[in-house]
């Protein structure tokens, strides 16, 4: 097949193509496509990334055999660090020969434990939790520990509790709300505002914690709200009320609602507020002003819960503990010095 095209879904794919994508010869792509010998795996695993970057079908040889079924289960996708979990997730399940099963929960809809039951029914081989009921402290943990007593393996992300063993892989949000505050305090702003999410979910009671142990006495400056533009924007508003020239929130959603806000009342973010988000999470360097934020290691975290998953999978459990990754303060334009 030395310069046969590649068919599929009636376009025409010139083996050039998918050699310049690859970054291999031509002659390689050919010796991939037709299974001959002579070609290491990861020039292999380049190849068939090359023909399904440019969308075409894999030819039935390089088609992998599922190892199994691996469900997701994420909260909602119009938080766009959602999203990006899924993928770093997705794609590292993928690669080691598994079928990822995306689930959303949706308001009104299908529930957390009713997407647990399907993926269970389904018969998958073990489950990744984004932001679940496990973050929320009102929640009861019994519904995981009869998980595991069915041979379940799972993982949890963003949110720990020791009521439940299993591997969980977090951000330091108290870490997160020290650097951000840090950040704004270094820049002059004395009075400095926290906004996040309800008080229930253990990610927003560390980042309270992490903001008054660099604010002892500023409780008053804590405004719990939704993780949306629209309570990020009801907490600013509060916020602002009580004189705060900037404000660190609990997600990018959030710090879009407080600029909203701010701009409502005729100030200039950053000259009059300056504004926090946390995640970056994509396309926030597009925001008006770029977002200054705090940034979750999604890709590392992602494949740190996969790995964890996949031990207990394999039958070798992955450490019963809490793995905390460092976030970092990515510093751009919706923070500058205190007004005077």
């Amino acid at each position: 097949m030395a310069l046969s095209p590649v068919e599929s879904h009636g376009v025409t794919a010139r083996l050039s193509d998918i050699a310049n994508q690859a970054g291999v010869s031509e002659a390689t792509v050919s010796r991939v496509v037709n299974g001959k010998p002579g070609v290491s795996a990861a020039t292999r695993q380049a190849v068939v990334a090359a023909m399904d970057v440019l969308g075409y079908e894999r030819p039935p040889r390089l088609r992998q055999r599922s190892a199994g079924l691996i469900g997701l289960i994420t909260p909602e996708l119009s938080n766009p660090i959602f999203p990006a979990f899924a993928q770093v997730v997705e794609q590292v399940l993928t690669r080691d020969g598994y079928t990822p099963v995306l689930c959303t929960q949706t308001p009104g809809g299908s529930t957390e434990d009713q997407l647990t039951e399907m993926l269970v029914d389904r018969g998958v081989n073990g489950i990744v939790f984004v932001s679940g009921l496990h973050a929320d402290t009102t929640a009861d943990m019994d519904r995981y520990v009869k998980l595991a007593g069915r041979g379940v393996p799972f993982v949890m992300v963003n949110g720990f509790t020791a009521k439940v063993s299993a591997p969980f892989v977090s951000v330091d949000h108290l870490a997160a709300a020290r650097l951000a505050v840090s950040h704004l305090v270094e820049l002059g702003h004395e009075k400095v505002g926290l906004a996040v999410g309800p008080r229930r979910f253990v990610p927003a009671q560390r980042m309270v914690e992490g903001f008054t142990l660099v604010r002892p006495r500023a409780e008053h400056l804590v405004e719990h709200s939704l993780f949306t533009v629209e309570g990020g924007q009801a907490a600013a508003n509060a916020l602002l009320d009580r004189g705060c020239t900037a404000l660190v929130c609990g997600s990018d959603l959030m710090a879009f609602g407080a600029i909203r806000a701010a701009r409502q009342r005729g100030l200039d973010v950053p000259r009059d507020v300056s504004v926090v988000g946390f995640d970056d999470s994509p396309l926030i360097v597009f925001a008006d002003p770029p977002l200054t934020t705090i940034r979750q290691p999604v890709e590392a975290m992602g494949q740190a819960a996969v790995h964890a998953l996949l031990e207990e999978v394999g039958g070798t459990p992955a450490p019963h503990a809490e793995f905390v990754f460092q976030p970092e303060l990515v510093v751009r334009g919706s923070t500058g010095a205190r007004p005077r």
